[in-house]
């Protein structure tokens, strides 16, 4: 046990075992865990769980109260006139050897999933009381933590010599939360902080969670944030994340993806599932799925989005700056606006740089047009995927059979393709 400033330290795998005696010397018991009650202060150690000694008799409690515990030369001790209790019957107890050590987190700054290997405590005398409370201070989720509980029966001095030889690497409490009623545990993390993540790197940390941690964390995720993360990951964990979830929920998700992307979901569900959640859809976003899951997956149709941006090659450059401000879709993947005829043919495209630096009072038949590439709706993935290789293309616009446009086909959607092809 080691001082920080007027308070001591010390940790969950040097505490188990530690013998408790009473205020006489006689021991009634070595420390077997940590009892917790989030509900009343999750940074709290309430009580120190004992395997009893064979002095203490059965119909006796096996948990000393943390108030009543004195620090004494020769280790723990209770004070005078004290005894000990029955750990709390409450279903939301925390035993922290139990429920916390090896238990996974998310390590935000390194966005990674780190393994819990010891608890940093930290003991605190009250100014007013002189009773002692055993607080969490942190998580240990280095090379420390593992060495010490590696060591774990050796004599403390020659532990924490070894061990402080290695790197530690903790999180501190406040941002670690428990999970009821599972028992597990998470990094607290902001909706602001999530929202400055990437959605790929939350993905990331989903794939590498395990199911419990990794249900919880989707679930704290806001529609806009939970909808981008799914289109990150697998097909089979997009099905297993959504599954778990009731219709009203997914659909509020579903609402805020791309629609091919929505419909590839709802194509990969039952067909209940499926129906439930459109059904809890507004009718303008269902619509647009509906037509979506008619088309094969493996064709053009089903790989493109409805959210595009369309004028007449009478339009001015200022209307497509009225049109970008009021786009509802991923604006990062517009890189070409497409003109359109009045009966919805396409007649050409016209770079979003090129308008970006024309002035707003020119009409956008007056641009220099981008070289034109479509696609027929039933055409082939792997046909559309060659068409982007050898164009170099950003996006490619699928028609139908009148030469109407119907959709737009991104790089993402493709590299998506070839990754679920490999």
């Amino acid at each position: 046990m080691t001082k920080a400033g007027n308070h001591k330290t010390t940790t969950v795998s040097a505490l188990v075992g530690a013998p408790v005696r009473d205020a006489a010397g006689s021991l009634l018991g070595r420390v077997r865990e940590f009892a917790v009650m989030p509900s009343q202060d999750s940074g709290r150690v309430l009580g120190l769980v004992l395997k009893p000694s064979n002095a203490v008799p059965k119909e006796q409690g096996s948990m000393a109260p943390i108030e009543l515990i004195e620090l004494a030369s020769d280790g723990l001790r209770l004070s005078s006139g004290a005894t000990l209790v029955a750990p709390p019957e409450d279903n939301s107890l925390v035993l922290l050897e139990r429920d916390l050590l090896d238990q996974q987190i998310i390590d935000v700054n390194g966005h990674k999933v780190v393994r819990v290997n010891d608890v940093n405590l930290q003991w605190e005398e009250s100014p007013d009381t002189a009773k002692l409370t055993l607080r969490i201070a942190e998580v240990e989720v280095g090379l420390r933590g593992a060495v010490r509980r590696i060591l774990k029966g050796l004599p403390h001095s020659a532990v924490d010599r070894v061990a402080s030889r290695t790197k530690s690497s903790v999180i501190p409490w406040d941002f670690v939360d428990i999970i009821d009623p599972a028992r597990r545990v998470r990094l607290k993390v902001g909706q602001d902080h999530l929202a400055q993540m990437h959605p790929s790197d939350i993905a990331d940390i989903l794939e590498d969670l395990a199911p419990p941690e990794r249900q919880a964390l989707f679930e704290s995720l806001d529609e806009e944030t939970a909808a981008e993360t799914l289109e990150e990951v697998e097909p089979k964990l997009q099905k297993s994340l959504v599954q778990a979830l009731d219709s009203e929920h997914v659909a509020g998700i579903v609402e805020e993806m791309d629609p091919g992307a929505a419909a590839d979901l709802l194509a990969e569900l039952p067909d209940e599932k499926s129906e439930a959640i459109l059904g809890e859809m507004d009718p303008e976003e269902r619509q647009e799925v509906e037509e979506l899951l008619e088309f094969s997956q493996d064709s053009a149709a089903g790989r493109m989005t409805t959210e595009y941006i369309a004028l007449s090659a009478e339009s001015r450059v200022s209307d497509v700056h009225a049109a970008l401000l009021s786009f509802e879709g991923d604006i990062e993947l517009i890189t070409d606006i497409y003109l359109v005829g009045q009966e919805g043919h396409l007649s050409g495209l016209v770079p979003i740089v090129r308008i970006l630096l024309a002035k707003p009072e020119v009409p956008l038949s007056g641009l220099p047009p981008g070289h034109l590439v479509t696609c027929h709706v039933d055409t082939a993935g792997r046909k559309v995927a060659e068409l982007f290789d050898k164009y170099n293309l950003r996006s490619l616009p699928v028609i139908d059979a009148e030469k109407k446009l119907i959709g737009v086909v991104h790089a993402e959607q493709v590299i998506a393709l070839l990754r679920a092809a490999s």
